[in-house]
């Protein structure tokens, strides 16, 4: 069984995942942006089961377009986010993939709010999907 480990900047909070991941997407949302700093994010999905959490973590709650609420863990002393709830899924925990600092990570294979993609240098290999939270 593989065993990946998501860390913040200063490692003092991780998630350790077991186990395949039950998504691997990109999200080119606005939100996404800012919380990453970045042209879209790049995340995955485990089940909540296979994820063991360690560290002490502060948490911000946001309400995306459509009403639904995301609650973002994030270390206290780096501020690095480690992992992520979305209501409207329940049972999953997200993490940022750039936590787990494996370039071997594996690549999307989803992509949500492409009305929102102003990258056009970039290509994703991932299938666009409806937009959802």
């Amino acid at each position: 069984m593989v065993t990946r480990r998501a860390e913040c900047s200063c490692g003092q909070l991780s998630a350790t995942c077991s186990g395949e991941p039950v998504r691997i997407s990109v999200c080119h949302c606005l939100d996404c942006k800012r919380r990453t700093g970045s042209a879209f994010s790049y995340n995955v999905r485990f089940a909540e089961a296979d994820v063991s959490i360690e560290g002490r973590a502060l948490e911000f709650t946001r309400v995306g377009e459509l009403g639904g609420r995301v609650i973002y863990s994030f270390c206290p002393d780096c501020g690095t986010t480690v992992h992520y709830r979305i209501d409207t899924q329940p049972g999953l925990t997200a993490i940022p993939v750039g936590a787990f600092a494996d370039p071997s990570f594996p690549p999307p294979f989803q992509s949500f709010y492409h009305d929102s993609r102003r990258c056009e240098w970039v290509e994703i290999k991932a299938e666009p999907l409806a937009t959802f939270g």
